[in-house]
């Protein structure tokens, strides 16, 4: 999947002008990329379209109109964007209330590194967590990662072939695992080549 350069961003005129139609089918496109893994744990899955929409809704809140602030925005979510044998999402721990998301991230240091993507009877992809950054500090972690995860050619070949995906966490903190839905399925397998 190619990432995104300033010619396939609107102008912040057009995009005023395209924004409520550009933005539902964002929002619709997203929530086939949206999984559960259990009642604290999120991953957007993401991709091209989420990615352009984030960037065109960051031009358009910081009021960026120069060429060089563009393409720090560009620079800064396209590694965001699938390179054709991965999947890329990020990766949300929510608690509703303040002090109990405090207690949980404080415990939950490393959990992003026991995320994991299983293709069925071809045993799991390599999963790479916050390449940008070290967001966890001894037991401490943070509320939102970036995680990639990276799929050999006969995993991906099996997924195309009708293999099940599931998705999870492989620690005793928060053990979770989901089989991955059919839609939310069909929106991934589009980010392989």
């Amino acid at each position: 999947m190619q990432t995104l350069t300033r010619a396939d961003l609107m102008p912040l005129e057009t995009y005023a002008i395209e924004r409520e139609g550009f933005r539902a089918r964002a929002l619709a496109h997203k929530r086939t990329r949206r999984l559960a893994l259990g009642d604290h744990v999120t991953l957007l899955f993401e991709d091209r379209l989420t990615v352009q929409y984030q960037v065109q809704e960051m031009l358009r809140i910081e009021r960026i109109f120069e060429p060089g602030a563009i393409q720090a925005e560009l620079d800064a979510y396209n590694p965001l964007v699938p390179g054709g044998r991965d999947l890329r999402a990020t990766m949300l721990i929510e608690y509703p209330e303040a002090g109990q998301r405090r207690a949980a991230l404080a415990r939950l240091g490393g959990i992003e590194h026991r995320a994991f993507a299983e293709v069925e009877g071809v045993h799991r992809a390599t999963t790479h967590a916050d390449e940008d950054l070290d967001r966890s500090v001894g037991d401490r972690t943070a509320a939102v990662h970036f995680l990639r995860f990276a799929f050999a050619p006969a995993q991906i070949a099996a997924l195309k072939d009708g293999a099940g995906l599931a998705l999870g966490i492989d620690d005793p903190r928060m053990p979770l695992r989901i089989d991955v839905p059919a839609g939310t399925r069909t929106s991934l397998l589009r980010d392989f080549d």
